[in-house]
Parts: C-alpha cells; structure tokens; sequence
C-alpha cells in the first residue's frame, strides 16, 4: 500500500504539472478570439499563472501541515477538473461581462476569473504532495526535489504537445474539457488506491469513458452553414474562420478581419485593395512583387491579373490552404511560401520591383517587422527604384503608429507618402504607407473606376489625400524599442466592438 501510495504522488504531481502549461497556453485560444492575442493578453495569462500558483503554494504548504491525507489531496485534484471542466460554457458569459472594461482590464479579469481558481488549486498539490510523500526529516531536500522536477518536466512536455499537436487536432473546447477531465480521473484513482485492487483496476477503466463524454459534451464552436460559419480551424499560430454574411466573405484570424471578397467573383471588398493598386501607375510596368502576409490572396489575385509575377510568404499554413479552398487563389497567382516575413527577406535575396507588407492585424502586428532594422532588410531586397508598400490599419489618419511608421520608413528611404482612407479622418481605417527612393509621383492620370466604394474612390480617398508626416521628433522603431503592441490597443477595441456587434447580431459568438 505505501508503495502504491508514492507511485501515485508521482503520477498525480506529473498530472498537475501538465495541466497548469496546458491550460496556460490554452487560455489564448479560450480569450484570443474574442480580444486578439496580444501582448496584454500573454501577460495577463502569464501573471494570472504565476499569481494563483504563488497563492497555491502558499495555502497548500499551510494546510498540508494541518494533517496531510490522500482524500484531501484528491480533492484539489477534483476540484481544479471540475472548474476547468466548465470553462468552456463560462467563457462566453464571461467574455461578454468584460467586453466593456476596456481591452487591459478585459483580458486580466476574464484571465482572472477563467484561470486563477483552478491554477491555485493545482499549486496546492506540490507542497501538499511533498507532505504526503516525506517519512524521514532527512529526505525532505531530495523528496521536494524529485516532485518539483517531475512536475516542471511534466509542464515542459504539455506546453509541447499542446502547442504543437494538441490544439490544432482536438480543438481547443474539447482539449480543456479532457484536461478537467484527467484531473478528475487522477483524483478518482487516488480515493480508490487505498480500499481495493478492483476499485482501482476500475477507476482506471472509467478514463476512456471520461475521455469519450468530453469528446461529446465540450461545446465545441463547428461550422454551421445555416448562419454562415463555414470554416474553423486551429492552426499553430491562431483560430482561423471563414464567414459569410450578406453576400460577402471574410477571413478571420483571431477574431480580426484580414480578407473580405465576392465569393462569386473574388473581388475583394477591402478597400486598401484598390488603393495599392495606384503603385502599378507609379512604376513604369509590371515587375516582380513580394507580398508579406498571404490572407485570402486578394492583393496577389490583383497583382497577378495585371501582369505582375508575385511570390507571396505566409507564415501560418492553414492560411495559405483556406485562400486556395474557400477565396480562389490559383497556383499560377502566387508562389506562397511557408516561412516567417523576415525570415525570407534574410534567407531570399532576390531583388523586386515591389514589396507589400500585409501582415498587420488590428491586434497583433508583428513588431519584427516594423523596424529600422526590418525596413532596412526590405529597402536591401527593393531594385533600384522599387516601392515598398504597407497597409495598416489606424484610429485616425495621424495616429501615432502612422507617424512612428512613416518616421521609421524615412531613416531608409528619401520619400515617404501615406495614402488614407476612411473618412472622417479621426475614425478607424486602413492606410497604405508607401517608401521609395524615387519621387512618389503617378506616371499618368487616374482613370475613372467605378469602385465599391463609389466614383474613383482609389483617388478621391485616398492619392488626393496623401500627405506626408514631420518626421522630426517622432518615435524611430528600432528591435530593442518597439512600443507597437502597447498603441495597437486602441485599434483593436474599436476594430473588436464593431466586429462583435455585427457579426453577434447573427447568432455568430467568438
């Protein structure tokens, strides 16, 4: 029996350990979705994780000294599956709680909430299991040793498998309902090991039915035709869907807008689309053109349709597969690789005529490569005479990321010009940087276009709005300073709150 006793110490700490990694790297998919997955949210999760287990050790130590016993042990173990359990049916209540505080406050009170009950319970078990396990004053040092390594390794190989296999083939309501549901199990085996052999051979048969019931019963969000949602899926780096609504479809990553098109015709229906179209009436004539930030293949399809020879990087590779399936992008558009944008411009030096940076999101943008390091790879990549072009979505057209951008883009090339869209000028919307060494100048006069968005609209919107930023005294965005995320955020509550009541009001949750 104290053999059975020690060997399930073990087993229950590695359980716990692998659970509190899990379900920390799970809570970005559970909240991200709904509040993008940003710098505040990563830190809000990490300091929740860090919090609740300071708070669990603490208690645990305190109350292991009270009279240690396996069926308490057990206990936090049932306690923390249960909640973890429920998490899935909490979060929306939860999410929809919160969505008024403010993006910060948001994501700290629903990580709050979510996460800190059932981490501090599973920071009881190591002290506690510590107590359980030490019977000689003199073993204490190695006993707490070998159970705080079992459960950091533990933690290691879950924060793996989660990250890198777990969420993109289970999904993520399920992964977390499996999670509580192992808890519970492991709790369950602990109260039978000390009665009888067969409630133990029991308990453990009991795992896959446990297994199979969260399989069936986690609420998990599938693709419903009827209100439009065609696609979900997880990828390594985000939740990917495609949506349709009122004619229209949209990609979205992390619950952000990234491709809007006809599905009938493709044509997009982002409206910086036709903006960067003005480039091919800056340069002479099609050339070769890097696209940094796949999408749905709009900006590529455009590019292409016009004579241009177009390698486009997309980092995730469910985003490449879904511009293919569900948004008409051909083989022949596109040369798509599968790699960091950054990494590319290092490992490529091929010379292009145009590179468009098209990577940027309302709640994540990749500060790699937005700096004066990052531009000056790019500018190294450009022939001579070559435009680099960046979309970026702003709260107004001289919103400090404009400005710090446009200054950025200036310690590189002579001629910075930013092209704006929405109108009036203090509210959300894209702009289309562009940076060259040559005057930006259009080599011939606009032709009429009869957009989606009304007469000539690349042209009264936005080429007879361009303007320039003072760059003296604006913020240089350099590798080691780079403050992107912190002023993303205004972006991405606005950008969010529109997104949820307009796609809320057709039964579509995030």
């Amino acid at each position: 029996m104290r053999r059975m006793k020690h060997w399930y110490i073990y087993f229950a700490v590695t359980v716990s350990g692998a659970s509190v990694l899990g379900i920390e790297i799970l809570g970005t998919r559970i909240i991200g979705p709904f509040y993008g997955v940003s710098l505040y949210l990563w830190s809000a999760l990490i300091g929740v994780t860090l919090a609740a287990l300071s708070a669990g050790y603490a208690v645990g130590g305190r109350w292991a000294d009270r009279g240690a016993r396996i069926s308490r042990f057990c206990l936090l173990l049932a306690l923390a599956g249960i909640w973890i359990c429920v998490i899935p049916w909490l979060r929306y209540p939860i999410l929809a709680l919160t969505e008024s505080f403010g993006l910060r406050a948001a994501v700290l009170v629903t990580a709050t909430i979510l996460f800190f009950p059932p981490l501090a319970l599973l920071g009881m078990v190591s002290p506690y299991a510590i107590r359980l396990k030490v019977s000689d004053i003199t073993h204490v040092g190695r006993t707490a040793g070998n159970l705080y390594a079992v459960s950091t390794a533990a933690s290691v190989v879950a924060a793996i498998a989660t990250g890198f296999f777990l969420i993109p083939n289970v999904g993520v309501s399920r992964l977390t309902f499996l999670t509580g549901a192992l808890l519970i199990a492991t709790a369950a085996i602990g109260l039978v090991t000390c009665r009888s052999k067969s409630a133990t051979i029991a308990a453990l048969l009991l795992l896959p039915v446990i297994g199979a019931g969260a399989l069936v019963l986690a609420p998990e969000v599938r693709p419903d035709a009827g209100l439009g949602l065609l696609v979900i899926e997880h990828s390594p780096y985000a939740e990917i869907r495609v949506v349709e609504r009122e004619g229209l479809r949209y990609m979205m990553i992390d619950g952000a807008t990234h491709t809007v098109v006809d599905p009938e015709t493709w044509i997009s229906y982002f409206p910086y689309v036709d903006v960067l179209d003005l480039v091919k009436r800056i340069l002479d004539e099609p050339g070769d053109m890097l696209l940094v930030g796949l999408g749905g293949g709009s900006v590529a399809k455009s590019f292409h349709r016009d004579g241009w020879s177009v390698d486009a990087v997309e980092i995730d590779p469910v985003v490449a597969c879904l511009a293919g399936s569900h948004f008409g992008l051909e083989p022949a558009e596109a040369d798509v690789y599968q790699m960091d944008g950054r990494q590319f411009l290092i490992t490529n030096d091929k010379q292009y005529h145009l590179i468009v940076l098209d990577a940027f999101g309302s709640s994540s943008i990749p500060f790699h490569l937005v700096t004066r390091e990052a531009f000056e790879l790019a500018r190294s990549r450009l022939a001579s005479g070559g435009i680099l072009a960046m979309n970026v979505e702003a709260v107004g057209w001289h919103d400090i990321l404009v400005h710090a951008l446009a200054a950025t883009l200036a310690t590189q090339f002579e001629h910075v010009t930013v092209l704006p869209m929405a109108e009036p000028p203090n509210q959300i919307g894209n702009l289309v940087l562009l940076a060259s060494d040559n005057e930006i100048e259009l080599r011939e006069e606009l032709p009429s276009l009869e957009s989606r968005y009304g007469q000539d609209y690349h042209r009264v919107h936005a080429w007879d709005n361009r303007f320039e930023v003072e760059v003296a005294g604006e913020r240089i965005l350099t590798d080691d300073l780079n403050p992107v995320d912190v002023w993303s955020e205004r972006i991405n509550l606005v950008a969010r709150k529109d997104l949820h009541d307009y796609f809320g009001s057709a039964g579509i949750s995030w």
